[in-house]
């Protein structure tokens, strides 16, 4: 399904990490996960996005193909996808059978988000036996093989089996330059990662739209952009949720990730100005508030970027308040 739009409105999607809080584990990220996801689902958002990271405490999503396949188990219409995948860490063979198989159970509903990062540490990535020199720079090469292999005609030797012939939509994800560069150049849908590194956001936006080529995918662009949402029914209790996720940022950049810690009243008041630095910088692209505040910040996002989807995440301690948060966006894409 080649990503399109009926309205010049973006669609809204969730992008989530699985995460696990501080005294919790796995298991529950992942009852978290599809609750969210039949709850997404009703409430009218276009697609449920999950990413590939390792070795991370607060992020359980490492086996991404699988927990699709939980997700879309769960579900029955919402497209369900990575996030995305990355490519360097694995065989373009073994992510086509696996996608190929995820779209023969669920057919026309699988999305598959492809990024250049390990998605770890280089420690991790070296866990994972790949050689991110020269994989890395193989990221084009490997994106046609991968595209390949799901053509009704390979032109490889290897087949795909599950795979050969099956429509499943890729995506090229990034947080720099390069990821808009190599989307225009093959006709690709982009998301780019604003929910976490948005410096080069509007650069990068500029040059996928401007050198787009239109494709057998797609015959003009589309851009999918990250975007942070703490939704509650006050500005300060939204405040108070999104402690949890300045926190692990912190936590983070300092060298020590962390599950998803509790929320900390006044957390902004008890750091550094360094630390507030960091995060104003790393969360620009975020709405902090009730309804109204978080439907003006969205709007002026909107207006900014003119995106055709925004991907909201909402990493939020407590299961109950991160349901409501989705649950107001929802709110909000209505009225919008």
């Amino acid at each position: 399904m080649t990503p399109t739009k009926d309205n010049t409105m973006p669609l809204f999607s969730v992008l989530d990490l699985s995460p696990i809080a501080e005294g919790s584990n796995a298991a529950q990220s992942f009852r978290n996960t599809l609750d969210l996801a039949q709850h997404a689902e009703q409430w009218g958002f276009n697609r449920y996005w999950l990413a590939e990271h390792h070795g991370m405490p607060g992020i359980a999503s490492a086996a991404t193909s699988v927990l699709i396949g939980h997700v879309a188990a769960g579900t029955t219409t919402i497209r369900v996808g990575a996030g995305g995948i990355m490519l360097p860490n694995h065989s373009p063979l073994v992510i086509a059978e696996q996608f190929g198989t995820l779209e023969s159970l669920f057919p026309g509903r699988i999305d598959l988000g492809l990024g250049r990062a390990p998605g770890s540490d280089q420690v991790t990535a070296h866990a994972l036996r790949r050689n991110l020199a020269s994989d890395a720079d193989a990221f084009p090469q490997d994106v046609m093989e991968l595209m390949d292999y799901f053509s009704n005609d390979p032109k490889g030797l290897v087949k795909a089996v599950p795979g050969t012939g099956l429509n499943v939509p890729i995506w090229i994800l990034g947080s720099s330059l390069y990821g808009a560069q190599l989307a225009a150049a093959m006709g690709l849908p982009y998301a780019f990662a604003s929910h976490f590194a948005p410096a080069q956001m509007m650069q990068a936006i500029e040059i996928y739209r401007e050198t787009f080529r239109p494709s057998q995918y797609l015959t003009k662009p589309y851009v999918m952009l990250g975007f942070n949402v703490f939704a509650a029914d006050t500005d300060e209790e939204a405040h108070l949720l999104a402690s949890s996720m300045q926190q692990a940022f912190i936590n983070l950049r300092s060298g020590h990730p962390s599950t998803l810690p509790p929320p900390i009243a006044d957390y902004w008041n008890q750091i550094g100005g360094a630390e507030r630095a960091l995060l104003n910088q790393i969360l620009s692209c975020s709405a902090i508030g009730a309804e109204e505040k978080i439907l003006d910040e969205i709007k002026t996002f909107i207006a900014k970027t003119e995106a055709d989807e925004l991907m909201i995440t909402s990493q939020i301690y407590a299961h109950a308040a991160r349901l409501r948060s989705y649950e107001i966006t929802a709110k909000i894409y209505d009225r919008l």
